[in-house]
């Protein structure tokens, strides 16, 4: 049987072929915890801090169809990633991921509740168990 958590392993130059540049991390808010002095999300399995790495797909074919270049990569960590100084000054850093793993769900959001009309698709989390300085 297979899990409903499956993580697949792939290779951070399969996700961003064409490479990726941070644009910031940040704290995974925890909405049931608002309100409280520490709201940041916990990983389920293992209780660390959930950080949220923004980045922006080189991929020409990312920003094509409606699709956003902006992606988020989730990153599990006692303490927030640092990313790479960047290489070109005035430009966010070229960064990889280490760990890098997909897991596939179905996103209800645009289902009015009529399934004549639901538009469900096919999509998929990221996650990541660190980052560093792309390779040149």
């Amino acid at each position: 049987m297979v899990p409903l958590t499956l993580k697949v392993p792939v290779p951070s130059e399969y996700v961003f072929p064409r490479g990726a540049l941070c644009l910031g991390v940040d704290a995974q808010m925890d909405f049931d915890r608002r309100g409280e002095a520490d709201s940041q999300a916990r990983d389920k399995e293992t209780g660390e801090r959930v950080w949220v790495v923004k980045v922006m797909d080189l991929d020409p074919e990312a920003g094509k169809f409606g699709r956003t270049t902006e992606v988020k990569v989730k990153i599990v960590a006692p303490h927030q990633p640092v990313p790479p100084a960047s290489t070109v000054p005035g430009y966010p850093p070229a960064v990889e991921f280490d760990g890098l793993t997909i897991t596939p769900y179905v996103d209800g959001n645009r289902c009015g509740g009529s399934s004549s009309k639901c538009k469900a698709r096919m999509a998929y989390s990221l996650r990541a168990s660190g980052i560093r300085a792309a390779a040149a």
